[in-house]
């Protein structure tokens, strides 16, 4: 098994990715995932899918590749487990935020030469 996701900007991956990976339903991957209406963050369990730990009830199940990798080979028996995770496709937000920082950046060095070019007396 071979699949390529894509992953959030810190390489985890969301619901839709592990039932992609797994083939499994959305429903399936929620009741595989280690969580508890009472525990923000249960312990460790290896017979679960284990998200990565969460600041809020709120926040959205994230997992880390090799979780899921693991749990596709220990708990669902799935012998070839090879998960390549690539960084979506950049949006226009990300491309106007990247030209804004090329911009800060060269005004921070233009400032910077100036200051060093007219030393104070």
């Amino acid at each position: 098994m071979e699949i390529e996701v894509s992953a959030n900007p810190q390489g985890l991956m969301t619901i839709e990715a592990v039932q992609k990976v797994l083939n499994r339903s959305r429903a399936s991957v929620y009741r595989y995932s280690n969580t508890d209406p009472d525990l923000l963050n249960p312990p460790y369990d290896p017979k679960l899918l284990n998200p990565e730990l969460r600041q809020g009830k709120d926040d959205p199940l994230m997992f880390h590749p090799n979780e899921v990798a693991r749990f596709a080979r220990e708990v669902l028996g799935i012998k070839q487990v090879k998960i390549e995770v690539r960084e979506a496709a950049e949006t226009a937000t990300q491309e106007v935020l990247r030209a804004i920082l090329g911009e800060l950046q060269a005004i921070r060095s233009l400032l910077e030469q100036h200051v060093d070019s007219h030393p104070k007396e």
